[in-house]
């Protein structure tokens, strides 16, 4: 019990003060190591293609779990959601889009670990990060696809009922320990692994997420102008107004003149 108590109400707030306390830290110390450290000048083609797939189901993954551990059991039924369109929604979209992280994942961590600049651009903190982020990942994909094989089986046991109440009480400084520790053993390892993951977060590269360029979004255009191939002072003189027709111009009046 004692166990129960640090696992699932102490060190939940621990992670937090990391995840909090780290982040300001590396703000405030270590603006200029503030980066992701890019790689693309080393290797950028399984970049072009590991990078897309691992962001994308990441967002798909993300949205998933603040769906499924913000809202509330009784908020989708007051919507008339039934448990069984919402599980299957749920695990049919949650298999893709953690096969589509996952297999993101590998391929950078491929790339990685065989070219040489690049692996040698890689840090103790993130060989590290990739272990904890694979295993976090692993350990929710298992738990989904399980799920999904299981079919109405995987309903005797329902997160909303237990790990979604108890991440809820943590935030309002009640933990409900004994939701979380009656749960089974692979929801609780993916939810060891995610704290290590959060408790990582600030001192890695994985603090650009914090600083997602999304005034890019509201910002004016740029305009861009082509450079002159001509040698300088023997520039081309640009057109101006030309006579249209057969009309005769200022000019050739002057002369006749």
């Amino acid at each position: 019990m004692n166990m129960n108590i640090f696992l699932w109400g102490v060190l939940p707030y621990v992670v937090i003060a990391l995840l909090v306390g780290g982040t300001f830290w590396r703000y405030k110390f270590d603006k200029f190591g503030w980066t992701t450290r890019s790689s693309q000048v080393y290797e950028s083609k399984l970049l072009r293609v590991g990078s897309p797939m691992f962001h994308l189901g990441l967002v798909f993954v993300v949205g998933g779990h603040v769906i499924g551990l913000v809202i509330p059991k009784s908020w989708t039924e007051f919507f008339y959601i039934s448990d069984h369109m919402y599980h299957i929604t749920a695990l049919s979209l949650g298999t893709a889009a953690g096969i589509l992280t996952v297999a993101g994942l590998a391929i950078l961590i491929y790339r990685r670990r065989t070219n040489g600049p690049v692996f040698m651009a890689t840090t103790r903190n993130d060989k590290l990060m990739y272990v904890v982020l694979g295993l976090t990942l692993c350990f929710g994909l298992w738990i989904t696809v399980a799920s999904f094989m299981a079919g109405d089986q995987a309903h005797e046991f329902d997160y909303r009922e237990s790990v979604s109440p108890w991440f809820r009480s943590v935030f309002l400084l009640q933990p409900e320990v004994e939701l979380m520790a009656g749960t089974p053993l692979p929801f609780r390892a993916h939810v060891l692994m995610a704290m290590f993951l959060f408790a990582l977060w600030p001192f890695t590269r994985l603090v650009h997420a914090f600083t997602a360029p999304l005034h890019y979004l509201f910002r004016p255009y740029i305009v861009y102008r082509t450079r002159d191939s001509s040698p300088a002072g023997a520039r081309t003189p640009k057109r101006g107004w030309e006579p249209i027709g057969t009309g005769t111009t200022l000019v050739e009046k002057k002369k006749k003149r």
